[in-house]
């Protein structure tokens, strides 16, 4: 009797024991598969209505750097746009010679397509240890903080995407000796940000959130 029952515990314990770890796989799937998916560029990305409710929590992390940097929602998430179309982990490609990979071009990665050197100036600036160019609610407290410096430093109106975007790409040395006069296509590029900023502008003013 006491060997049946032994043998009959030893079974259930393998049992439960196989069980646990399949209900463990199946959570570290389905938290894998959420990890995918709540990094997913928004399905509609022209419309910042249609973002902000595909993903509240981006509405409230941009609101929260207007808040701190004074930066429109609206021009923060223009920038953002035409840096990485809402992508986390963009880089700018990698050349080839031959079949050879060289070094990228430039450092600049994430959703605000930030650089290894200005990336360390804001952490610097702003402190945090876990900050990450591939999150969200750091990459745009990024652009709220960078156009924010170049408000100070340039004295660009914070309701200004298409220069504040100048500033963001040729750097607030560059905007100031005007090296983006000589670049037609990134004139170009600048008003659509301010295109852009725009109609994000007039879309959030007529939404609901």
């Amino acid at each position: 009797m006491i060997q049946i029952s032994a043998l009959f515990l030893r079974k259930s314990f393998s049992k439960n024991s196989h069980t646990k770890k399949l209900g463990g796989l199946i959570l570290l799937i389905s938290l894998l598969l959420s990890g995918c998916s709540s990094t997913a560029p928004p399905s509609d990305r022209h419309n910042l209505c249609s973002i902000f409710r595909e993903k509240p929590s981006w509405y409230k992390a941009a609101k929260k750097s207007q808040k701190k940097w004074g930066t429109p929602v609206q021009v923060q998430m223009a920038i953002m746009y035409q840096e990485s179309s809402f992508r986390h982990n963009v880089r700018p490609p990698r050349p080839y010679f031959l079949f050879i990979p060289l070094p990228r071009k430039s450092s600049a990665y994430g959703y605000a397509q930030a650089q290894d050197g200005t990336w360390q100036e804001y952490l610097d600036e702003t402190g945090g240890w876990f900050k990450s160019r591939d999150d969200f609610a750091d990459a745009i407290d990024f652009i709220g903080w960078y156009t924010n410096k170049a408000r100070r430093v340039n004295g660009v109106s914070l309701w200004r995407a298409d220069q504040l975007y100048l500033n963001y790409h040729e750097g607030m040395g560059g905007y100031r000796r005007g090296t983006h006069k000589s670049k037609p296509w990134l004139m170009n590029t600048a008003r659509r940000v301010k295109s852009r900023a725009s109609n994000y502008g007039e879309q959030l003013r007529r939404c609901k959130l």
